[in-house]
């Protein structure tokens, strides 16, 4: 019975991350040149939109996380695909600027409620070290329907471009419906009535979880490191499709429109990262601190100079290199971060450290993304992808710092009052 109900979790996880990396992708592989082209919107009211996205899960990552450890992973994650939907359909309907701002509030405060609690649930269901290459194995799977979304996104956009918006936004609806009816959650013990019923439990809770953090140093560093991403990322992800739009001419071929190629350009790096996430995913051990250390170390190495290679391209063909490159990098770093993270959590405050994690991040993009928006505004979006770079080399000395550190063999509980 056991093995019966880790399969069935492990199989909704899975359906879970490939439908919503499917129905994401319908969204993003549009939304910057719908953004531009629709909405007019310069550099830095792009950067600015993800900035409005990181402080609605910067403000609301920690609250979400300890609903989810408080009450129940999967009534959050649930609530959270319903939200991420509803903010998908408002930016599609209205194609002015703060409307666009209020759909990514909505839309980022939904994601906080599925970041740190499907990873929990998971966890919690199949445990650790089955999680850990859950994560790898949906990070595949989520490829894979990216891949397939990117040309039924520039399908839909050929009739209409806010089309493939509105499109992810009913899709998650969908995907709200199917987790209701199909998603378990038989190891999660959520707190008595009594303790559920006042701002008590929330409040002892996310205390926990800042105890854990700060009785584990490596975990500081694992979040700084975090926040050095995110500072770095957030620009890069709201100025490439700019970049190649405003710098280079794409080849001229069937004469196809900018938002074709985009989808091209994604396809291709989609197929490319799968095989290079099936290589980490048989090559690192995700229960090992230094392994996945050593890993990621060795990507914030490429990326420095992946992301510079862009930035200072001359041509074409160099520039969508290294974009390839960089995203190549960038899809394996992310599930391997989640793991390391992840590893010897004590399972009652698992989702708020989760979340921890999640806004570090996004502490750092809301910090790097307006700088680096305005740099590119002001100076040159070459510039912006050179000051990105640099953004990621502080985490090389925190990288070293972390391998350092022993292993751990034990989950970290909090300490009893």
């Amino acid at each position: 019975m056991r093995g019966r109900e880790r399969r069935n979790a492990y199989s909704v996880y899975l359906i879970f991350a490939a439908a919503s990396a499917f129905f994401y992708t319908l969204v993003f592989t549009v939304s910057a040149v719908y953004r531009v082209e629709q909405a007019g919107l310069n550099p830095f009211q792009l950067v600015l939109v993800g900035t409005v996205l990181e402080a609605s899960v910067f403000l609301f990552e920690i609250p979400t996380g300890v609903v989810a450890d408080v009450y129940s992973r999967r009534l959050s994650v649930i609530i959270g695909v319903f939200l991420v939907g509803a903010g998908f359909l408002l930016e599609g309907a209205l194609p002015i600027f703060w409307t666009i701002l209020l759909a990514q509030a909505l839309w980022g405060i939904g994601y906080t409620f599925t970041s740190g609690a499907v990873n929990a649930w998971i966890s919690d269901e199949i445990g650790e070290e089955g999680a850990g290459r859950a994560f790898l194995r949906g990070a595949q799977l989520g490829q894979a329907g990216a891949l397939l979304a990117t040309g039924v996104s520039v399908a839909l956009a050929s009739v209409r471009l806010n089309l493939p918006i509105l499109a992810g936004g009913g899709c998650f609806a969908l995907l709200g419906l199917y987790l209701i009816l199909r998603m378990p959650e038989r190891h999660f013990t959520p707190r008595p009535p009594e303790e559920r019923s006042s701002w008590q439990s929330m409040r002892r809770t996310l205390r926990d979880g800042a105890r854990t953090v700060r009785g584990r140093p490596v975990l500081i560093t694992i979040l700084t490191i975090g926040a050095i991403y995110g500072m770095a990322s957030e620009a890069f992800d709201r100025l490439w499709p700019v970049h190649f739009l405003d710098n280079f001419t794409f080849p001229q071929i069937a004469d196809f429109e900018p938002v074709v190629w985009f989808g091209i350009i994604n396809a291709v790096a989609m197929v490319l990262s799968a095989g290079v996430t099936e290589i980490a995913r048989r090559r690192v051990n995700t229960a090992s601190h230094r392994g996945v250390a050593r890993a990621l170390l060795t990507i914030n190495l490429l990326l420095i100079g992946s992301v510079a290679l862009f930035g200072l391209a001359q041509g074409f063909t160099v520039a969508l290199a290294a974009y390839w490159l960089t995203y190549l990098l960038r899809t394996t770093h992310d599930p391997l971060y989640t793991a390391w993270v992840n590893q010897r959590l004590e399972p009652r405050v698992r989702a708020t450290v989760l979340s921890i994690a999640s806004q570090a991040d996004a502490l750092g993009q809301i910090a790097g993304g307006p700088v680096l928006g305005a740099v590119a505004t002001l100076a040159s979006i070459p510039a912006a992808m050179i000051g990105v770079a640099l953004a990621f080399v502080p985490s090389l000395g925190l990288y070293t710092r972390a391998l350092r550190r022993p292993e751990e063999v034990e989950a970290v509980t909090p300490a009893a009052d």
